[in-house]
């Protein structure tokens, strides 16, 4: 992607089955899973750069010794500055017990980050502070190990001032309004009414209170906790936790919007927000790892290792969100690298048009980096396109055919370059716009000498457009220096014309290139009067408190193709007088499906989204920008 979209987080958890010796034996390190949590996240580092953080559970912890121990990091590289910092806690521990260090039992009692459940969070902020407060794992603190909870998630809610409000009619007093805090002491309300239940009942029975602390332990019912928690939440999460006698638990959304990955044996259970990297990091068969089904909590018991995988509210049609798997999600997971593959190979139809089927004078190349995938899709079926027209060719030879003459047709190939790179992220403190301008224009380079001037169009394919900004002022600018005939811009994405509310940072319609199009070409055809409707039929859902019971913006765009925005939208990103033919393609909406068969959130692209809360985002979304306010839809509560 040429524009940079900050999107949803990254989790991980790994939760030991075996004592600490066994890894030390077997591996040759009591550290094994501490490490392994390090890979993990490590390879994680694209769903987050804001902040980090690492939550550890010892379970068994005798008393008078910290049975939950938690690291956080706000700054440049947070995941490898925590693990600079638990290095170097491991050096000095390493100092002052030179000789057993490595010994699993003198670990686990004297270095803070060996325990058996553990907790990593890579942090992309959509709402909210960068301060290290709004880093995950987030922890609810009490003497009582059953109480205790790290909590780290990857979620959006669109209703956080009900919930906040629900929490306050609890008797509580929420320190900040947002998701995480009310997620979290929702969550840990519904721990301490299991802990005060349980409790109770075994009182009643004669038990002591230390006894009923371990009965507590085995008896708590993680599905029904959460079950309770999360009936009132709207939105997209995989939330992940540990409860500090080492219970612990990941659930997912009931539409399954955001992503959540798992694998267990004799030895460990993993959960993490990729496949790949958990396929990567414990050495595993990608088929072997399990994605978490939407609705469902996998919980994992501390005494007796018992896991269990089901429902905790009642699933929903699922519609995990398409944009992860065009863009978001690292390329190695063979799944997501087949559906970009064909993404690419869907759009061709519309490249041949745009070029009007002039392949000996086109060259094919990817925006860097996320698009190659799809770029390689685009290739293998415009090559498919050419073995079709070979045939005909051969055919239409007939008696006058040659072995010169069918072999120059077989070699016919499509032209294919690595016409534009990307630099090193460049940073620029000049104010002035013209030389600001100037400056983000060279954060692309081209190669030249490629393209024959004025006789070669160029073909460049990227993940998506968004904003279109990137391509105004940098990539067209840049790519026109090698003087083609035409410009072709694809996106193997559909057009993104509606907010997100789940995760990804998208919230401001009016900053929607798409948005802008239908915009202009409603004041250009002189029916302003749908931007007023609109506005007017939103007013009156906001007065009767019914927004979320429709996406009242699809009304925005009905009167036009996506072709037509399509157009609007090469008009927009072209800077003033380019002197270039430029065009803008599109993948097609009904295309999309095709392509992605098994994640059907297509949101951003449609309007139809998967929960009542995102049309209340949408129509909120639209009211800011009629009424000129730049904010994020769901900051409004």
């Amino acid at each position: 992607m040429s524009e940079l979209i900050k999107h949803e987080c990254g989790i991980g958890l790994i939760r030991l089955l075996k004592p600490l010796e066994y890894y030390q034996e077997k591996y040759g390190s009591a550290l094994w899973g501490l490490n392994k949590m390090y890979l993990l996240m490590e390879k994680q580092r694209n769903r987050g750069q804001d902040g980090a953080g690492l939550a550890v559970v010892k379970m068994n912890t005798k008393p008078g010794r910290p049975y939950m121990n938690r690291i956080r990091d706000n700054q440049t590289n947070p995941w490898t500055n925590i693990f600079k910092q638990v290095d170097g806690e491991l050096e000095a521990f390493q100092q002052n017990y030179p000789e057993t260090f490595s010994e699993a039992e003198e670990l686990k009692l004297n270095f803070r980050f060996a325990g058996e459940a553990m907790l990593g969070h890579l942090r992309y902020g959509t709402h909210g502070s960068y301060g290290i407060e709004n880093c995950h794992p987030v922890v609810r603190n009490s003497e009582y190990v059953n109480r205790s909870l790290a909590l780290a998630g990857n979620f959006n809610l669109t209703n956080v001032g009900y919930l906040f409000q629900k929490l306050v009619e609890l008797g509580q007093h929420p320190k900040y309004m947002t998701d995480t805090e009310t997620v979290l002491e929702r969550i840990g309300h519904f721990l301490d009414v299991a802990n005060e239940h349980l409790y109770d009942k075994f009182k009643k029975s004669g038990y002591t209170r230390n006894e009923i602390t371990k009965l507590i332990s085995s008896e708590m019912n993680l599905v029904k906790v959460l079950k309770n928690a999360a009936k009132p939440w709207d939105g997209g999460y995989v939330i992940g936790g540990i409860v500090g006698n080492g219970d612990a638990f990941v659930v997912r959304d009931p539409n399954g919007i955001r992503p959540c990955y798992y694998y267990h044996n004799d030895e460990f259970v993993v959960a993490a927000s990729e496949r790949s990297t958990i396929s990567t990091v414990f050495n595993l068969r990608p088929f072997d790892i399990q994605e978490l089904a939407p609705g469902h909590i996998m919980s994992i018991k501390a005494q007796s290792n018992q896991i269990k995988i089901k429902p905790f509210t009642k699933p929903d049609k699922k519609l995990s969100c398409s944009f992860e798997r065009i863009y978001f999600s690292r390329g190695t997971d063979v799944k997501i690298y087949k559906e970009r593959k064909q993404l690419g190979r869907e759009v061709v139809p519309q490249v041949l048009k745009s070029i009007d089927y002039d392949l000996d004078n086109t060259v094919f190349g990817y925006i860097p980096n996320t698009a190659e995938t799809a770029f390689w899709g685009m290739v293998k079926e415009v090559e498919q396109y050419l073995n079709d027209q070979k045939v005909e060719w051969i055919k239409d030879l007939g008696k006058n055919a040659n072995p010169e003459e069918i072999s120059r047709i077989i070699n016919i190939r499509p032209r294919v370059e690595k016409v534009i790179i990307k630099d090193v992220k460049m940073r620029t403190f000049i104010a002035d716009d013209s030389s600001r301008d100037d400056m983000v224009a060279h954060v692309y380079d081209v190669t030249r000498g490629i393209i024959r001037n004025e006789q070669d169009n160029l073909v460049l394919i990227d993940d998506s457009i968004v904003r279109g900004t990137t391509l105004k002022k940098s990539i067209l600018q840049i790519i026109a220096r090698l003087r083609p005939k035409k410009i072709v811009i694809v996106s193997s994405a559909p057009q993104i014309r509606y907010p997100d509310c789940y995760g990804i940072d998208m919230s401001q319609i009016e900053k929607l290139v798409a948005f802008q199009a239908a915009i202009e070409l409603l004041k250009e055809r002189g029916q302003e009067k749908v931007i007023d409707k609109v506005y007017r039929k939103i007013m009156a859902m906001k007065a009767e408190d019914t927004l979320h019971e429709r996406n009242v913006v699809q009304d925005i765009y009905a009167p036009f193709t996506e072709e037509e925005i399509s157009q609007k939208i090469t008009e927009i990103v072209c800077p003033k007088d380019f002197p270039i033919e430029t065009e803008i393609v599109y993948l097609p909406l009904e295309k999309l499906s095709k392509a992605i068969p098994d994640h059907l959130g297509d949101w951003y692209f449609s309007g139809n989204y998967p929960t009542p809360g995102g049309n209340r985002i949408v129509n909120q979304a639209y009211l800011n920008f009629y009424e000129g306010k730049s904010e994020r839809a769901y900051q409004v509560v």
